[in-house]
């Protein structure tokens, strides 16, 4: 086998922790239990066998989902390089190239304790069948040949005639003299990493089918067509096919290559037919979208009056043809403060378009975000609750930043283009950091943080407020919540009424455009005035889009006070 300048070596703080390859300009594949030990800011990767290359830094931008343990699955990760490096990527070889009529050598290029410029071993793989639907196993194709060890993990495999790579060496036998192993396939790999999928060849990829399937999948994810993966693939799985997995498919393309990778045998190509006839179905499938609500808001801005507890300081606007009119303003007692909100909104509707899509926007300061405005009075003579009439929502006043505003509208501009809303659960026992939940509330796919707890919570109080910072555009809780105490952390089990808000608020928006929302929450909040009992009853929908109120630049002043006008 030839020199591959793409092999690499992986480096902590200065010490060889295993072996990875590059598969990209800028991207690196590895174990993710070669870089879990040490800290994440002092990873670098060095190419060996480009000589006098100097190290380069390198952070984990995605891994496999790995949880800790030597036969846990989802054993990967993905390094992203400080820069492109001016060396070609490795190439990957068809699926299932590992394996044949007779068995075919593989070499691996690792780095084991007194071999930092690296050194090579040569294997075989045992069998073309999967342990746990993802490592095959790896013999030595000499009985006295170099052992797997601490060193090897994350090398590539590689076909030794082509260099080509199959897969990725993620753990040795383990026993004294026994020369195995184990890889992961290069296609196991792809479920894990998207971005990978492309790169995989599969083992018959120059049949016109599989060609027409992959433009097909591409066509489909670019034109972000709705559709259930799972379901695809039943309709389209023979009698003998394997079930999908347990976790399901995260995405079309996952389940394209557990099409063209899984299935083999003489009635493989005629699922690949079906299964391409049905993901072409869906570019005929008429799709009636209603539009998206184009909110007309009615703004109630509360705040401290600074003048004792008694006394709220309130101004309640209408936006309308692009323009802010202000209807009232005021310092109004507590004991008044529903009947003069329930007297502003109705003459706040004089201002709205006839036949526009209203909203009630209630803006309120951090330690009031929990205040059941919904629930008030529509009108002095109807009792009906204000969030059954109207959709309504609150907003943080924290959140009325020019900086804030910006980031928001950035978030929002891309979320039009999502067909639901993906709930990302903090739950009862808070495990997750806070700093982790913002990293993920700020990822390209996040909408909506939902809380299985009130804001005030100590055990996630930390977490309610990250979300709100980060910002999440979606906020959602019950203001009844978990109600086990802070002295003794829920485990969020059954019975749990966190754990039922949860799962019931991800059955029903995960497939609501973000945009729709408040028109779904009105919905179930007059479901929950019906039914006593209802888990949504005291629900809670933090919602701003800045778009949906006026520029506080524009011609037209706005209030001062106000988070999102």
């Amino acid at each position: 086998m030839k020199s591959a300048e793409w092999q690499a070596r992986i480096e902590c703080a200065g010490r060889v922790v295993g072996a990875g390859f590059l598969v990209t300009p800028r991207k690196v594949l590895t174990c993710a239990h070669v870089v879990h030990e040490g800290p994440a800011d002092a990873l670098t990767v060095t190419f060996t066998e480009r000589p006098g290359s100097a190290p380069v830094p390198a952070r984990i931008v995605a891994d496999g989902g790995w949880a800790g343990g030597t036969t846990d699955l989802g054993d990967l990760a993905v390094l992203e390089l400080a820069d492109e490096v001016p060396i070609a990527p490795a190439a990957l070889a068809p699926v299932g190239a590992a394996h044949g009529r007779q068995p075919r050598k593989l070499v691996v290029y690792g780095f084991p304790l007194g071999f930092d410029e690296g050194t090579l071993a040569e294997y075989r793989v045992t069998a073309p069948q999967l342990i746990n639907r993802e490592w095959l196993q790896l013999e030595a194709w000499a009985p006295d040949g170099q052992p797997l060890e601490p060193g090897f993990s994350g090398a590539a495999v590689t076909l030794v005639d082509t260099g080509e790579v199959v897969g990725m060496v993620t753990a040795a036998a383990g026993a004294q003299g026994v020369r195995n192993g184990r890889m992961m396939p290069t296609e196991v790999m792809a479920r894990y990493w998207s971005d990978l999928t492309s790169l995989v060849p599969t083992s018959d990829h120059r049949t016109d089918d599989r060609a027409r399937l992959r433009d097909l999948v591409e066509r489909a994810v670019r034109a972000g067509l709705d559709c259930d993966p799972v379901r695809l693939y039943r309709a389209a799985a023979g009698p003998f096919d394997p079930d999908p997995p347990q976790e399901g498919f995260d995405s079309l393309r996952s389940a394209a290559l557990f099409v063209l990778c899984e299935i083999d045998g003489e009635d493989a190509a005629g699922t690949v037919a079906r299964f391409t006839e049905h993901v072409e179905a869906l570019f005929r499938t008429p799709v009636d979208t209603p539009a998206a609500p184009d909110w007309s808001p009615i703004l109630v801005d509360l705040q401290h009056s600074g003048a004792g507890d008694g006394l709220v300081l309130v101004e309640v606007s209408a936006y309308s043809g692009g323009r802010r009119h202000p209807v009232g303003s005021d310092t109004v007692p507590r004991a008044r403060l529903r009947t003069y909100v329930q007297d502003r909104i109705e003459a706040a509707f004089r201002h709205l378009t006839p036949g526009s899509d209203e909203l009630i926007a209630f803006a309120l300061p951090r330690d009031w975000i929990d205040l059941p405005v919904d629930r008030w009075a529509s009108a002095p003579d109807d009792d009906t609750p204000l969030g059954c009439v109207y959709p309504l929502v609150v907003t943080d006043q924290a959140r009325r930043r020019a900086g804030a505003r910006h980031q928001l509208t950035r978030v929002w501009n891309r979320l039009d283009s999502l067909p639901g809303a993906r709930v990302h659960r903090v739950e009862c026992g808070g495990a997750e950091e806070p700093a982790r939940l913002r990293v993920r509330l700020r990822k390209p796919d996040a909408c909506l943080a939902g809380f299985a707890t009130a804001p005030a919570a100590a055990r996630t109080r930390a977490h309610f407020d990250t979300s709100l910072t980060a910002p999440a555009p979606v906020v959602v809780w019950s203001r009844g919540g978990c109600d086990s105490g802070s002295e003794e952390p829920c485990a969020g089990g059954d019975g749990c009424a966190g754990k039922t808000f949860l799962d019931e608020l991800d059955a029903v928006v995960s497939g609501v455009p973000p945009a729709e929302l408040p028109r779904r929450i009105l919905d179930l909040r007059e479901e929950a005035d019906a039914e006593e009992g209802h888990w949504a009853r005291d629900i809670q929908l933090l919602w701003d889009d800045p778009r949906v109120f006026t520029d506080p630049h524009g011609s037209t002043p706005a209030h001062a006070r106000s988070p999102v006008a």
